[in-house]
């Protein structure tokens, strides 16, 4: 699982370094060791693992909800906005121009951990964001906290309803 969130500068060459202590999250046995750059929702650029993002297709395709020429359009497009990437001996990977002006990519950038995958956004945007964003974010985490919270006291009160479910199952 990726997480955290650092801040890195993109070179003359358009080369963003990833950090070691991110991509050693990933097992290349498990994940593949080919990584993919792409597009994706609200202009935000993705790195992904290969597995990661033949999973993300693989659901795509599994959409029944969308029309036949509608998928041909997100194919079209989703296969376009993405390149395969490797990172040099420095750890450090192209971005291609199109993509970086696509994405509104300066030359600050902070990558995110996003479970499966890293997103690499444009500094100040991501401060915009986590700014206009955080009052949301807080409602929903005290909800789910509130939540665990009462199931726990609930199991603490009945602990022979818990025993009783683990003896049936």
């Amino acid at each position: 699982m990726l997480t955290g969130e650092s801040e890195h500068i993109i070179d003359e060459k358009n080369r963003l370094f990833i950090p070691t202590k991110l991509r050693s999250k990933v097992d290349a046995e498990k994940y593949g060791s080919d990584w993919i750059l792409a597009l994706s929702i609200d202009g935000i650029l993705c790195l992904y693992p290969e597995k990661c993002y033949k999973e993300v297709l693989a659901e795509l395709a599994a959409d029944n909800s969308i029309p036949e020429d509608d998928f041909v359009l997100i194919e079209r497009l989703y296969f376009a906005f993405s390149s395969f990437v490797e990172f040099d001996k420095q750890g450090r990977l192209l971005i291609p121009e199109k993509l970086k002006k696509r994405a509104n990519l300066g030359n600050k950038l902070t990558l995110l951990g996003v479970r499966d995958h890293i997103e690499i956004w444009n500094t100040e945007e991501w401060e915009r964001f986590v700014a206009e964003k955080a009052a949301g974010f807080e409602k929903h985490l005290m909800r789910a906290r509130k939540s665990l919270l009462q199931k726990q006291t609930q199991e603490a009160a009945h602990p022979e309803e818990e025993n009783l479910q683990t003896t049936e199952e």
